[in-house]
This record gives structure tokens, sequence and C-alpha cells, in this order.
């Protein structure tokens, strides 16, 4: 039988003792959480549009923060900081940017805003990232593709979900073209997703549309669609440095097929292009054709005639958007409707007739 005290006599660690270790610095940074305070520092109307109004960039990207959050709470404080910015928009040149996904658009804008900046323009992009129907979540990640223009101190890129939106283009577009206009860009560029009727969209809300299209992917024609062709007030061939001589064949055809629409409410002719915006051919000429339709649409009036007209539609828009949300917000309102919904999938009642008696009340 072992002995019980065959040990007592040796002295020996226990391997599950604790040693002392090396000294952990503090988890957290000292100035962190001073930092993260001022961050989540909350701001009034009036100061947020004093920093507008001084071009600090950290306070433009807080106001449109506030304007895109679907909070009501947010609703009243972000209609002031746009009541207030509005005397001071309205002096930039409005450009929209459309294009098949793979059409080189976040490229073009690059090269065409660096192109701008080089000359003394100030010049803000409004990408909108489509959203997800599944996870409603963006990627947002057109700045990694804007690599030198994101570093640039007269640019500003701001990338904006789509949130569901007609076709992708953010309803709040506006009113950030609105904001950045008063923080004293003078060059706003707005790209679509390219899928659809989010070039409607963006048709009313800007100067000048610029249609992308390439040459490479089988037949031109295919890529004519009568309603976007009929809103481009100029179309690029880009990535023509791929070949130049189906380049210059598309561009033919594209001219051709012009000639079959009718004149342009503004008068002006809608040109066809190439251009390359990796070796930057053709970026220039493009600018200089957005300042030549510039200039020829605000001598007949066209110009202003169109700007007035897109703010009429956006009180209609407004309006809509507003009884929606009034609707939805009605008492008991989310209760009929499931009851109605339930009426529906059991084939008790049409949706044409469920509809017609949820909107009895209004």
């Amino acid at each position: 039988m072992e002995d019980k005290h065959l040990y007592s006599n040796f002295d020996y660690e226990s391997a599950l003792s604790v040693k002392d270790g090396i000294a952990q610095p503090q988890q957290v940074n000292s100035g962190y959480l001073e930092r993260l305070k001022a961050r989540r520092q909350q701001y009034t109307p009036n100061q947020l549009v004093d920093g507008i109004l001084h071009g600090d960039r950290t306070l433009l990207s807080r106001a449109i923060t506030l304007i895109e959050s679907s909070l009501p709470a947010h609703h009243r404080d972000a209609q002031e900081v746009i009541e207030q910015c509005l005397p001071h928009s309205g002096r930039s040149v409005r450009l929209g940017i459309t294009g098949v996904p793979g059409a080189g658009k976040s490229t073009l804008i690059e090269a065409l805003g660096k192109y701008l900046t080089s000359h003394n323009h100030r010049v803000a992009v409004l990408a909108i990232d489509p959203s997800s129907q599944r996870s409603h979540g963006s990627i947002l990640g057109d700045k990694t593709r804007m690599e030198e223009l994101s570093v640039d101190p007269n640019a500003f890129i701001r990338p904006s979900p789509s949130a569901g939106s007609l076709g992708g283009v953010a309803r709040k577009t506006r009113e950030i073209i609105t904001l950045c206009e008063a923080a004293g860009f003078d060059v706003v560029i707005v790209e679509t997703v390219g899928v659809g009727q989010s070039e409607t969209a963006a048709h009313s809300m800007v100067d000048f549309f610029l249609l992308l299209q390439l040459a490479n992917t089988g037949d031109e024609l295919q890529g004519i669609k009568r309603g976007i062709m009929e809103m481009a007030d100029m179309i690029a061939i880009n990535k023509c440095e791929l070949d130049p001589i189906r380049a210059d064949l598309a561009a033919t055809q594209f001219r051709n097929a012009l000639h079959l629409f009718p004149i342009p409410e503004s008068g002006y002719t809608v040109e066809v292009m190439r251009c390359s915006a990796y070796t930057k051919e053709g970026v220039a000429e493009i600018w200089g054709k957005v300042m030549d339709y510039v200039a020829f649409t605000k001598a007949n009036g066209y110009f202003y005639h169109k700007r007035t007209t897109q703010n009429l539609r956006i009180l209609e828009e407004s309006i809509e958007l507003g009884l929606r949300d009034r609707f939805y917000s009605l008492p008991g309102m989310e209760e009929r409707i499931e009851q109605m919904s339930n009426r529906i999938a059991n084939n008790q009642i049409s949706p044409y007739a469920a509809a017609d008696q949820l909107l009895l009340n209004l």
C-alpha cells in the first residue's frame, strides 16, 4: 500500500499554479472615449447649417445622415436644415451618369472628377448603391473604386443605399444635392445603379444626363432602349481602347439610331463620342460638351424651365409619399391590413376591393 506521506518531504510546484504574467496595457485608449463622445455629439440644425456653409465635411456628412434617417424624430430637424440651405443652393452643374453594370461608371467618374478638381472645381459624387431585397443591406463600396478621388481635398464622395426606392435611386438624393451645393461644391455627379427605372428618377434631378455604353458586348443595337435614349443628352462609348474599330462602329450605329427619335425638348443635338476612362481619352471633351449644353440651354431658357419642372415633380412625389406615410400610420391600420390580407389569401375578397375598403376612411 502506498504511503500517503511519500511526498510529504518534497517541495514541488503545482502545474495549476498561476505565474505572474506580463503587465497588459489598458483595454481602451485613453482618448478613444472622448473621440467617441465627440462623434456621437448631437448637433442642432443651426450648427449643422453653419458647418455646411463653412465647408465642414464632418457636419455635412452628419446632416446627410440626418436626412437619410427614417426616424420620425429626425424628420423635422432634417427639413429645417434643408430650408436653411436652400437659399445657398442651385449654383452647381448637376450631372447624371448611368449605364449597365460594368460599363465603367465609377472609373469614368473618378477620371472626370480628377480632371475637374485639377481645374479648380469642387466635386461632390453621390453614388447610389443597390440595396438587397432580402437583407436590405448595401455594400457602399464606391469609395474603394475611386481611390484617388476619395482622398482629393476638393472632392466629396457619398455612397448611399437605394433602400428599395424607385429603380435604385435614393429618394433623398435631391435633398443631399441641396446640401452639397450649399457646402460650395459647384459640380454634383449622381451615379445610378443602372437597373432600369433608376434612369428615370436620376433624369428628374440633374441638368445633364450622360449614357455610358460599351462597344464589345455583342450587337450594340440591343443596348438601344427608346426610353433611355430619349433621356440622354450625350452617349459615350467607354473602354474604346480595347477595340477602337468596334468603338467607332458602335458610335456610328448610335448616331444613326438617334436620327429616328424626335428632336429633344432642349433643342440640343445629342452627340455620340468615344472615350476611355482608363487612358483618360475623351474625358476633357466630355466636360466640354457638358458646358456647351449648359450654355446652350441657359440661352434658350430650357435650363431654368427644366429645374422648375423638377421642383414641381418633387412636390407631387412629396405629396404621394406623405399620403402613404399617413395612411400606414393611422390607428389600427396594421391590424386592418392583416385582416384583409387573410381574406385575400382565403379568396374571400379581391385585392382591389380590399384596397377600396381600406381607403374608405381616409
